[in-house]
């Protein structure tokens, strides 16, 4: 004889309901990825497709449960499949500005870097591209600096990280998506594998002076304290995670592998013990962190740092010409 107690109701009933949460779930996320991935007569009939299925699943939970659950890991399997048959790639038709990830070769203190990026910006969106190869000795290498460029929520902000030589001379990396000539940026996009991750190196008058000048964005500068092993095992990191890129494509990821927490990765280098802390998701308050672990030089309280690191108005005062990274440093 069949249950029908109270109990058994209301147990039956929110099987019911944890199932099409589940089904809901699953259906909004796969609805997602065939949107990001496909285009055109193929996405709309991959849509369809799976509001069927979602549909038949659905009712198939109300007569034959155990049927529904097979339907269930039937579409998860043929939408996991079709997932994992994207790969990230090197040969897109990328956007000017991330063509090309910085590669370099080291020969004791000599670097060699290939794809330097020095673009001549008059716009937020037009430039006069140049690529350019650059030597840099590492026993003349006298600092590091952090930069953090925010242009809405003060809390996420994007990250760079500079390293100057004796002579002025300053090469600064940045981890950037990879986007295609006809794609903008999108953090959902980001999530579904929409983009390639690519390590960008970059003069400053370039790179830095983009976002002060062109995008409106609010700068700072940090400097970062650490001694000359620990700015060459950064910059050697760095160097290699563009070489590895270069072999092994990967793709770009909202929360895993965006700037702030990619260079977690790499500064482990030099610390292997830091923690991991909720300010490399807002990366806006980084700053902060760094200071609580005391990377930042000096005894002051963070807003007088904020605001000794504020470097948009002066950059915007470099007139075409000038030394860019000595007047952004007061020099």
């Amino acid at each position: 004889m069949r249950d029908t107690s109270p109990t058994r109701r209301i147990w039956r009933g929110l099987g019911h309901a944890g199932f099409v949460i589940l089904l809901a779930l699953a259906t909004a996320w796969a609805a997602t990825a065939l949107y990001i991935q496909l285009t055109g007569p193929v996405r709309i009939a991959a849509l369809v497709a799976l509001g069927l299925a979602f549909l038949a699943i659905l009712i198939l939970r109300f007569q034959k449960r155990r049927h529904a659950w097979a339907g269930f890991a039937v579409a998860v399997l043929a939408v996991g499949g079709w997932y994992q048959t994207i790969q990230p790639r090197q040969d897109r038709d990328w956007a000017a500005d991330v063509a090309h990830g910085v590669s370099g070769v080291v020969a004791g203190d000599q670097v060699r870097l290939s794809n330097v990026r020095n673009f001549d910006w008059t716009s937020d969106s037009a430039a006069t591209p140049r690529w350019e190869s650059r030597s840099y000795d590492l026993s003349k290498l006298e600092s590091v600096d952090m930069l953090t460029s925010t242009w809405g929520d003060p809390n996420i902000a994007h990250l760079i990280v500079s390293f100057g030589f004796a002579g002025g001379e300053h090469v600064a990396f940045s981890v950037e998506i990879r986007r295609e000539s006809d794609e903008v940026f999108s953090s959902i996009g980001g999530f579904f594998r929409q983009f390639e991750l690519v390590l960008i190196a970059a003069d400053e008058a370039d790179i830095v002076k983009l976002r002060t000048n062109y995008r409106g964005e609010d700068v700072h500068r940090f400097p970062v304290k650490l001694d000359a092993a620990q700015r060459r095992a950064l910059l050697l990191r760095y160097i290699a995670f563009g070489n590895e890129l270069a072999e092994a494509p990967v793709f770009y990821n909202t929360v895993t592998a965006n700037c702030a927490s990619t260079v977690y990765g790499l500064v482990q280098v030099i610390k292997p013990d830091m923690p991991l802390d909720s300010r490399l998701l807002f990366s806006g308050q980084l700053p902060e962190y760094i200071d609580e672990l005391g990377g930042l030089p000096g005894d002051m309280p963070m807003d007088q740092r904020r605001k000794l690191a504020a470097i948009s108005a002066v950059a915007k005062t470099v007139q075409p010409g000038q030394d860019f990274s000595g007047l952004i440093r007061g020099q």
